[in-house]
This record gives structure tokens, C-alpha cells and sequence, in this order.
């Protein structure tokens, strides 16, 4: 089953339970899966809809974060039901040594040696973490990695 399928039968099942938080966030989602497929005149692959989900997660820890220091716990809460139902379609996040041999696999793999190699090892890396590590922290552990 895919990913649009798996939405719209969670939508249904929302929608009948009267879970109007669920399914308020399910239609975010669609929406935001339909206008990236109407940007690319095509589906998304796999990787793009993981990629897509990965940037929707990340933009709700960010507001989550503002409004936390703003005082806006009521925004808080629903970012923070929104992150979850995001994060469902998400394949679970990598240990901090998980990403460490899959650094150190892709500098082998690149033959690395210096920063000057940090966009060979990001190309590598990021196909095979998207939607599994953040990004950022995927590129301050390289570049770390790669100025030793």
C-alpha cells in the first residue's frame, strides 16, 4: 500500500471517529504531498515523499520551539499532535551510532580525506538517512568527522 493510500484510509478512519485533530493533520499532509507532486508534474518517489515528511517534522520541532519561548503552550500542543501523526509516516529515527558507521561507511565509500570531500560524502549519505537523522546533525557530524 502506499503512502497516499495509507493516508486516505487514515483520513476515513479519522473522520469517522470525529477525531478532528487527526484528520485536520492528515489533510495538511495530502495537501502538502499534492502541491510538491503539482511542483514536479509527477508522483513523488519514495525518497521525495520521505523527504517531504522530513521537512513537515522538522518545521513543527521549529515552531514548537518559538512558541515554547513565546509562551504559546496552546500552539505548542497542536504542533506537537501534528509532529506525531507526521512522524507515524516516518521510518524511526537512527541511534547517534547508527549515523556514526553510516558516516564513516560513506567516507570509505568516497575516499574522503578532507572537508574539501564533504559534498562527496553528503551525496552519498543523505539518499540512504533521508527521514531516518536530521540533516543538520547528519552535516555537523561530517564536517566534525572530516577536519579531524
Amino acid at each position: 500500500m502506499n503512502y497516499k493510500e495509507t493516508i486516505e484510509r487514515g483520513m476515513v478512519q479519522a473522520a469517522k471517529a470525529q477525531d478532528k485533530e487527526r484528520l485536520s493533520a492528515l489533510r495538511l499532509i495530502k495537501n502538502t504531498l499534492h502541491n510538491r507532486e503539482i511542483d514536479l508534474h509527477r508522483e513523488l518517489e519514495d525518497t521525495e515523499f520521505l523527504q517531504a515528511m522530513a521537512a513537515m517534522a522538522k518545521q513543527r520541532n521549529d515552531s514548537i520551539e518559538q512558541f515554547k519561548n513565546g509562551g504559546r503552550q496552546d500552539l505548542v500542543e497542536k504542533e506537537t499532535r501534528e509532529l506525531k501523526v507526521i512522524q507515524e509516516f516516518l521510518p524511526s529515527q537512527l541511534s547517534e551510532e547508527e549515523v556514526g558507521r553510516e558516516i564513516e561507511a560513506a567516507i570509505a565509500e568516497a575516499r574522503a580525506t578532507g572537508l574539501r570531500d564533504m559534498g562527496k560524502v553528503m551525496k552519498i549519505l543523505m539518499p540512504r538517512l533521508t527521514g531516518k537523522a536530521d540533516g543538520k546533525l547528519v552535516g555537523d557530524k561530517v564536517k566534525a568527522r572530516l577536519s579531524i
